[in-house]
């Protein structure tokens, strides 16, 4: 197999990279070490290791049963749908708020525009909409491979560069990170809430897979979507460590903080890469950070509609219908755009606020879909062959146990 088979191999990986590469960590990563150095690095790659048994059940899933999470949640019981569909409507149009705020904070700085940030905003998500009108998956894994190389690739030369010249720090401005402090809590929650992503994604990764096998006309190998979901999964890991020092090192100790305004914060955030590598930079940088943005804009904004659309065919069946089929996709499409731009209108008050909110929703959520993930993935319709071994079961077990003691707590705190 020649290394360009290989590559076309992998593919929901890649959009999970892209969807996890976003708020997650341009925002809350980089506010992590901007706000306190390097002490939350430790929590961030806890996190991901923590959280990984239940995002591998989503390629491993959709590999072993050609069908998504949501089947394995049907064969649960109807209620476990139906508590996803209730979850999801719920929690979206926050989560694509948040998203297009920063996503129109990079997109003004790239092109100069003054537009109020939350009709640039709406702006970007009527694009977005045309976009996935045009092309649906095949559009999505072709961008993604392209953006998630120019954005690591310019994060690791801003980094490296950032070390050659060190920011002058003072021991005033440096902040400690403190377990009785209440803001300091809110802002841990809101940082792993969406580290590396929401937990949910791990469905949408599923049907990502299954689309990638219908594309193909067969069905991956267990071991090749387990490889191209690590790749994307560990890649981000790094890109979050990537995000934290960049913050750490430019920013922690010195007077300048992270904006709460979009705009404001896009600008601090470019000037990270620039005062390392020198404003000639701006342009690719800029472009680098906004597509990023506007990839997981995208992916967000599909996956949200084409898991409804089948979590909607499950609870009514005859929705399976090819007119109903046809149309299902473009109704939560529409929907998600519209409620996502009453939101921005009249609910929007700062970035950074829109974006903890959603990120803690997110933290709550977790160990629901956790555990969900881990009944479907040990459902009879699994192989035993594919089903993860004891080791892996207990390693599951522990983190959904985790997170259900973080979540009680916090909701009790």
């Amino acid at each position: 197999m020649s290394l360009r088979d290989k590559f076309t191999q992998f593919g929901p990986g890649l959009l999970y990279a892209g969807a996890a590469v976003g708020v997650s960590h341009l925002v809350q990563s980089t506010r992590a070490g901007a706000e306190f150095g390097f002490q939350l690095l430790g929590v961030i790659i806890l996190v991901n290791i923590i959280k990984y048994p239940i995002f591998e059940m989503g390629p491993r899933y959709a590999a072993a049963t050609g069908k998504s999470l949501l089947d394995g949640y049907q064969r649960i019981g109807s209620w476990a749908t139906w508590l996803f569909l209730v979850m999801t409507v719920s929690t979206m149009f926050i989560v694509m708020a948040a998203i297009s705020i920063v996503t129109s904070g990079l997109f003004s700085q790239l092109t100069g525009l003054t537009l109020e940030p939350a009709f640039l905003a709406i702006i970007l998500i009527a694009l977005s909409v045309f976009i996935l009108g045009l092309g649906h998956y095949s559009t999505l894994d072709k961008l993604m491979k392209f953006i998630v190389i120019l954005l690591t690739s310019t994060t690791i030369l801003a980094l490296g560069f950032s070390f050659i010249e060190p920011i002058i720090k003072t021991e005033e401005a440096m902040t400690v990170f403190e377990l009785g402090n209440r803001k300091d809590i809110l802002f841990l929650v809101a940082l792993i809430g969406w580290m590396p992503a929401p937990i949910d994604i791990s469905i949408w990764h599923s049907v990502w897979s299954v689309s990638k096998n219908k594309e193909r006309g067969k069905r991956l190998p267990l071991k090749v979507s387990l490889a191209d979901f690590n790749m994307g999964y560990w890649g981000t890991t790094f890109l979050a460590i990537c995000f934290v020092s960049l913050g750490a090192i430019v920013m922690y100790g010195t007077t300048e903080s992270p904006a709460s305004g979009a705009a404001d914060f896009a600008s601090q955030f470019i000037s990270l890469y620039t005062q390392n590598l020198g404003e000639w930079a701006f342009p690719f940088i800029a472009l680098a950070a906004f597509t990023t943005m506007f990839s997981t804009l995208l992916t967000c904004l599909d996956a949200f509609p084409r898991t409804l659309r089948q979590a909607s065919k499950l609870v009514a069946e005859r929705l399976s219908e090819r007119k109903f089929h046809n149309n299902l996709y473009w109704f939560w499409l529409i929907t998600t755009a519209i409620g996502t731009s009453v939101i921005l209108l009249f609910f929007l008050r700062d970035m950074r606020e829109m974006v903890d909110l959603a990120t803690t929703i997110s933290f709550v959520l977790a160990p629901i879909f956790a555990l969900l993930n881990y009944i479907a993935m040990n459902g009879s319709d699994v192989s035993e062959e594919s089903k993860p071994s004891k080791a892996k079961k207990i390693y599951a077990q522990v983190s959904i146990a985790l997170l259900f003691i973080f979540s009680t707590w916090f909701l009790f705190y």
